[in-house]
């Protein structure tokens, strides 16, 4: 974003100065929300008209706002609600306090500004969140000069955490991206990435994993899992007190497991199809072979995470329209299938934007791994982002090491066309609900076809595939699978919500156990019943149900002819983008 809001915010508290600003700010604003993305050799478009009722309403706050500002009423201006600004020595600086409370008000009047705009959702959507990110950047808590205890502790440490500021800064520039955990805790392998397994089978695109059996038989459906290609398949197997991999073990699932390859420039014209044919396809008959099921015509259960998931239900269709039905069970974890509500991530999907990423990289090219995850890390810019600019740098902290933040920052690119077709097909377009509208390896893809059992989850608090309250999302995928369904919503987020281990006894889940799956989310949740703890053992109970008889566990990895490689977690997964 360009220094316009910033530069217009403070300024003079006259009406005819707050109509300048406004001006200002509004055409700043419009040109990073509603215009940014134009097609090639596009013009931007019309600066949004604003409600004429509103804006006076505004402008009497704002100009109330400054008077108040020094007086008693801005003692409560909200600076001791807001944690940025809560402490003892955020209190004791005038000059701090002054800087907070005048960063409130103009945050609190363009936000009212983004309610006023007369204008389509979207166009409104993609206004407040430039709001939100003009606010979340020109907090003084960002700045040295502003931020009071930045400057007690530097003073207390006799600058010593200035110094230690300037180093962590000059780390962060070396690597490309800012530390939200100390990254030298972890190394995949390790103490992350460490369930005991081998890799059988490996190509242009990944790499099988299988895991040694912890229990004397197991049953005699294999279970494999398709992690989203946009991320390291790690986050089902972080440490093995959060494994969902190692938990899926232990409950007597011969389980197998998608590691992706980070691709490179010699990926750089994969497409969609090729991922689904010769990645998704290609493990579901690999397990199929290995386990044995392919001879007894039998089948295998798979789950998919995110877009794991969705790239799961196009493969399955895709079998389908073949005569094929390997899969006797599919889960699916925080999975669009219909992209109808897709949340806050649809403010950055349109025409223009969707035609301006087909001609840079729609028949060659790499999407880097660092844009896709600085993207999500400014979906909650405060606390993924400018929280770690102000300990890092500002006052010299060093991030505590955890484990599901340093897989987030291990970053993996992805090839161009597959990047591409998923941004039209699905988020734009919304093809995938469409019987026969999009064409995946020569099979026109109709979801009605997948006619199996499913185990649909979906996160509270999901920002980036929500539950869906309001149609779509998560929920969704009930109303398009045929084939019985159940659904689960945890607490919490797209990530914190799924690895929610048991044995910590953490959060709550909702089940109804009536079956009823009406055609709203909302209405869904009206007859749930909340329980306490994880969903991993409801999902247990579920799967073991779709997972055959018990057999002897197999003594060794893969089979005679797909022998074991190397030892999980594979060289893949350590591939730096």
């Amino acid at each position: 974003m360009d220094s316009g809001p910033g530069t217009a915010t403070g300024t003079g508290a006259s009406g005819a100065g707050f109509a300048q600003d406004l001006a200002a700010q509004w055409q700043a604003l419009w040109r990073n929300a509603a215009g940014a993305a134009q097609p090639p050799g596009g013009t931007p478009g019309p600066v949004p008209r604003l409600d004429p009722q509103k804006l006076q309403a505004l402008q009497k706050e704002y100009l109330q706002g400054m008077t108040q500002l020094w007086g008693a009423a801005g003692e409560a201006a909200g600076t001791a609600q807001d944690r940025r600004f809560s402490s003892e020595a955020w209190a004791r600086s005038p000059a701090a306090q002054g800087a907070a409370r005048l960063h409130l008000l103009n945050t609190r009047v363009l936000s009212g500004l983004a309610d006023a705009v007369q204008a389509d959702e979207k166009i409104r959507a993609r206004i407040r969140f430039a709001v939100e990110q003009w606010a979340a950047a020109t907090a003084p808590s960002n700045f040295i000069a502003f931020n009071a205890d930045a400057l007690q502790t530097a003073l207390d440490t006799q600058g010593e955490s200035l110094a230690r500021g300037l180093k962590n800064l000059a780390h962060d520039l070396r690597q490309g991206h800012v530390s939200q955990t100390d990254e030298s805790g972890f190394e995949v392998g390790r103490n992350v990435a460490t369930t005991e397994g081998a890799v059988v089978f490996e190509n242009d695109f990944f790499q099988l994993l299988e895991y040694k059996p912890l229990t004397a038989k197991v049953h005699a459906r294999p279970l494999l899992m398709v992690p989203p290609c946009i991320n390291k398949y790690y986050i089902l197997d972080l440490q093995p007190a959060n494994s969902l991999i190692r938990y899926a073990v232990e409950q007597g699932h011969r389980t197998f497991v998608v590691s992706w390859r980070n691709p490179d420039a010699s990926m750089a014209e994969a497409t969609w199809d090729d991922y689904i044919e010769h990645a998704v396809i290609r493990a579901i008959d690999l397990v199929r072979d290995i386990a044995g099921q392919d001879k007894a015509g039998g089948k295998i259960n798979a789950l998919g995470f995110c877009v794991g998931g969705t790239m799961l239900g196009t493969a399955l269709a895709v079998l389908a329209g073949r005569g094929h039905k390997p899969v006797a069970s599919a889960t699916f974890l925080t999975t669009f299938l219909d992209f109808s509500q897709t949340g806050i991530l649809d403010i950055f999907i349109d025409e223009a934007f969707v035609r301006m990423r087909e001609a840079q990289m729609g028949q060659k090219g790499l999407l880097a791994g660092q844009e896709l995850a600085s993207t999500f890390s400014f979906l909650r810019p405060n606390e993924l982002v400018w929280n770690y600019v102000v300990g890092n740098y500002l006052k010299g902290d060093t991030p505590p090491p955890f484990d599901l933040l340093y897989w987030n920052s291990d970053a993996t690119n992805l090839p161009g066309p597959f990047y591409a077709w998923y941004l039209r097909n699905t988020y734009l377009e919304n093809r995938l609900v469409q019987p026969g509208a999009a064409t995946v390896c020569g099979v026109p893809v109709d979801l009605n076809t997948v006619d199996v059992p499913a185990y649909v989850y979906g996160s509270r608090e999901d920002h980036i595939v929500p539950v869906g309250a309001q149609g779509g999302g998560a929920y969704g995928s009930t109303q398009v699978l045929p084939g019985p369904c159940r659904f689960v919503m945890g607490a919490s987020g797209h990530i914190a919500g799924v690895i929610n281990p048991p044995a910590k006894k953490k959060r709550s889940h909702w089940v109804r156990d009536d079956g009823l799956l009406p055609a709203t989310h909302s209405e869904w949740l009206a007859g749930a019943e909340e329980r306490p703890g994880s969903w991993w053992d409801d999902w247990a109970r579920w799967l073991a149900g779709h997972a055959g008889r018990m057999v002897a566990a197999p003594a060794g990895y893969g089979d005679a002819d797909h022998p074991a490689i190397e030892p999980a977690p594979g060289r893949y997964v350590r591939q730096k983008a």
